[in-house]
């Protein structure tokens, strides 16, 4: 029975490393409402779990519809020197940030409040694809 419990952590751990060593780098800044209309959706309302894409993950609007886990990794100025919260996010792509874009990805103001204080503004991350 032990070695089955010593396996199924070792497992687990694995999972876990794997799941982190994919994690992408970045940072994130936030939107404000209205959300429409978006470059994906026009006039579709898609909730407020949403965010926009910088260049870096946009493909040419290949980006439209995917999910992402957002997770906060640490401050970018000292404005809030600590600004996560223990938490990630997931988020649907329906917009474009365009080029001047202050994010690799841009959140939600409800998004980024999840998983980090609004006063940072801007936000070191991690992000994978679900």
């Amino acid at each position: 029975m032990g070695v089955i419990i010593r396996d199924l952590i070792m497992v687990t751990m694995a999972i876990c490393l794997i799941s982190v060593a994919n994690a992408a780098q970045g940072t994130a800044t936030y939107y404000t409402p209205p959300y429409v209309p978006s470059s994906c959706y026009g006039y579709q309302n898609n909730g407020v779990m949403i965010a926009a894409a910088s260049d870096v993950i946009w493909g040419n609007r290949a980006a439209c519809g995917r999910m992402y886990r957002v997770r906060c990794t640490g401050a970018t100025n000292q404005g809030v020197p600590q600004p996560c919260k223990s938490t990630s996010v997931v988020v649907k792509i329906v917009d474009y940030c365009p080029p001047g874009c202050q994010g690799t990805i841009d959140l939600s103001q409800e998004a980024f409040s999840v998983i980090a204080n609004p006063d940072a503004g801007k936000i070191k991350i991690e992000y994978t694809q679900v």
